[in-house]
């Protein structure tokens, strides 16, 4: 008897997705039909990674799974209004879990549990029993590569942008941030490894300063600012 579960992942192009997907290939307990990324509308790039489509269906072309689009509002104000259209779409498909990368240190597992537990979708975490250092050993010894494509403005040079994501690069890292980025410090595109069946091609053309207003949970309104990569 098959008791492999239908799954969407919920991917980002960064490291932490890549890592928690190379761990979910590994078994047989989820068959992922799906990697389900958000574009910000009007830009034909991802949210907050800023990644331009063409370069994540490639990456999910080279995976060999299916890229399923959702588009969001840059504020993120319409993304459970579009999530919960994607998840009745895949209901039907008979999918019955979606799986993130998040991390424990994130704090994210309630709310992400709070948006599809009354959409009967259990969330499934791989990387969330562990700390961001075990997290971060074991994307450096994972084999998967990749490029940092976004950086905090206040906490990193412009240059942080194209450094491959290494143990030089985590050791100049500044202490006492999240060694993961998991509190928005920096964001990565991964570009080889074993969870693709070649390597995807792609150039940073150049580097931009740029700002996001995000709604909080307590409805009021951040300002983030990035150094952010121009992709192609």
């Amino acid at each position: 008897m098959n008791n492999t579960k239908k799954a969407v992942f919920n991917w980002s192009g960064g490291k932490d997705s890549a890592l928690a997907l190379q761990k979910v290939l590994a078994n047989n307990d989820y068959e992922v039909i799906a990697l389900l990324t958000t574009i910000t509308t009007g830009t034909n790039k991802s949210s907050v990674h800023a990644i331009p489509l063409h370069l994540l269906q490639q990456q999910a072309k080279s995976i060999g799974i299916k890229l399923y689009v959702i588009e969001v509002n840059n504020d993120l104000s319409n993304y459970i209004t579009e999530i919960s259209k994607a998840v009745e779409i895949f209901k039907q498909q008979q999918v019955t879990h979606f799986i993130f990368g998040d991390l424990s240190s994130s704090n994210i597992f309630n709310y992400t549990k709070k948006i599809f537990n009354p959409l009967k979708i259990e969330v499934v975490e791989p990387l969330y029993n562990k700390t961001s250092e075990e997290v971060m050993e074991d994307f450096l010894s994972s084999g998967i590569k990749a490029k940092i494509i976004v950086a905090n403005y206040d906490i990193f040079s412009k240059d942080i942008i194209g450094a491959d994501l290494n143990s030089a690069c985590v050791n100049t890292m500044p202490k006492g941030i999240d060694i993961c980025g998991e509190q928005g410090e920096y964001h990565s595109f991964v570009y080889e490894g074993s969870i693709f069946k070649t390597a995807i091609k792609y150039k940073i053309k150049a580097t931009k300063k740029v700002a996001y207003n995000i709604k909080l949970d307590n409805n009021k309104i951040k300002t983030f600012t990035y150094w952010q990569a121009i992709m192609e």
